[in-house]
């Protein structure tokens, strides 16, 4: 997921947000996490679960290698940073499908049915960046995958926010594609139509209500519950169809309108904000698995559903500058624990199946002393110093952890830090505030979390000690001070 405008009118954002294609449930696998699980317990996690389909943000050798012998098929990706080097260069992206496509469906068995090149690479926030090198970078990998036999098994695509197209009524039927792109956005799709890839969109109904307070909650779920949008006779009564049926617009306007559509990326965060929860969170994916399990599909485009959750699995390394919720989309934890009862309709029990033999740091914690003054000049900056470094997108107004008095939200910065950095003793030493305890500081749904054992080898501390960092930031700061 990628940062989302945010100069969108209401009578668009009802229809900016998802859409859908195929057929089949897969996941996003993220990897931004501090403390990943194993690529094994993963792809375990996957099969337990049903999901038959998984998506990639890159091509890591130890995730493809754990995808091997499992039938799951994959979408593998290649970062934006690389379209440059795709686009310049046939032989590049040659050798590129070689060891990344190629050699792991040979030597591995890796069912590799996809390559996502880049993801979200028109976002109006990225200021054109990738706008000349997309297109290029495409038709060289597909050209690549031709070349080395895969042209028939594995497809080409571009991940893209729902952003590039647009409706000039607010009603699906407006839909086309955004100005600025439209003739970029054409030849994509005519590629596509020639050589039969799909289109890739990523839905977002969270966003709209994150970024507009009027927004009709009801509109982002499947409920039934919200006021009809009447569209020429056609009714839409939640935004995932609305939004899939302008896109479908915007294709047959332009000439290609039987070109299948995937879903690369839909779902909700479970913190981080206050519409970010786990109520919120089950009741628009449960919704989602129900309204694409009949198959019926949109009133434009009847049939199955070709989608990905975002995410499989928390990220707390992903960057909160689109908000604090990213950190938190999957529909399991960090450590593999289901958040809530979602039913797939893949297992037996009707619930998620949690990872199993996850191995954990001891169980103890990093909280605020309780000889501690709350006055000391250095609690400020020992907080922000140790939320700098970890994640406490936890804590806030309307957030699992918004009730916290603030000692409770100290102990919890402290215990982010000392959790991220291995539970090392050089971790919990912010200057005369710190201790670390055996006994559980969490209350209610806010999770003190104890870390999982990192599984890769030399995994270390992110930084040192606190206390020492603190000293020599604290210098730095006045000493600057006089001399400004």
């Amino acid at each position: 997921m990628g940062c989302f405008p945010f100069s969108v009118s209401v009578s668009v954002l009802l229809l900016f947000s998802l859409v859908y294609a195929v057929s089949g449930l897969g996941a996003n696998w993220g990897t931004q996490a501090s403390h990943p699980l194993p690529p094994e317990t993963i792809v375990r996690l996957l099969r337990e679960n049903g999901l038959s389909q998984v998506k990639l943000f890159d091509a890591d050798y130890g995730t493809l290698r754990a995808l091997g012998k499992s039938q799951i098929e994959v979408m593998v990706g290649i970062p934006n940073d690389m379209l440059s080097t795709m686009a310049s260069s046939v032989k590049a992206a040659e050798k590129w499908v070689s060891k990344n496509v190629s050699q792991h469906i040979t030597s591995n068995n890796v069912n590799i049915r996809y390559v996502a090149v880049g993801n979200e690479p028109f976002l109006e926030t990225y200021n054109g960046s990738f706008l000349k090198t997309t297109f290029p970078a495409l038709q060289n990998v597909q050209s690549a995958l031709i070349k080395a036999g895969l042209g028939s098994t594995v497809k080409a695509t571009v991940p893209l926010n729902a952003d590039v197209y647009e409706s000039s009524s607010g009603l699906p039927s407006g839909g086309d594609f955004r100005a600025d792109i439209h003739d970029l956005m054409l030849a994509i799709v005519k590629f596509y139509s020639d050589n039969g890839l799909p289109f890739t969109v990523n839905i977002y109904p969270f966003i709209s209500l994150y970024i507009d307070a009027n927004f009709p909650v009801e509109y982002a779920f499947f409920d039934g519950n919200s006021s009809p949008i009447d569209d020429g006779g056609t009714s839409y009564n939640n935004m995932f169809d609305a939004n899939h049926d302008t896109l479908v617009h915007a294709l047959q306007k332009n000439g290609y309108g039987n070109l299948p559509i995937i879903v690369g990326e839909i779902g909700w965060p479970t913190d981080g904000d206050r519409n970010a929860n786990i109520e919120y969170a089950r009741r628009f994916n449960q919704g989602f698995v129900s309204h694409i399990s009949g198959g019926k599909g949109t009133p434009m485009r009847p049939g199955p559903i070709d989608a990905y959750f975002f995410s499989l699995i928390d990220e707390d390394a992903k960057s909160i500058d689109p908000g604090n919720f990213e950190r938190h989309w999957g529909i399991f934890t960090f450590d593999g624990q289901a958040k809530y009862a979602l039913n797939l309709g893949t297992t037996n029990s009707g619930t998620l199946i949690p990872a199993r033999n996850v191995k954990y740091l001891e169980k103890k914690w990093c909280v605020l002393k309780t000889s501690a003054k709350l006055d000391d000049p250095q609690v400020a900056s020992s907080v922000s110093y140790a939320c700098g470094l970890a994640d406490c997108t936890s804590l806030g107004y309307g957030t699992s952890c918004g009730t916290l008095d603030i000692v409770g939200n100290i102990s919890y910065a402290f215990n982010s830090y000392y959790q991220k950095n291995n539970q090392l003793d050089d971790a919990c030493k912010f200057p005369g505030l710190s201790v670390v305890t055996k006994s559980d500081p969490s209350v209610g749904n806010c999770r003190y979390a104890v870390m999982i054992q990192p599984y890769y080898a030399g995994a270390k501390r992110i930084s040192g000690n606190p206390q020492k960092l603190l000293v020599l930031i604290l210098g730095l700061i006045s000493f600057l001070q006089t001399i400004m």
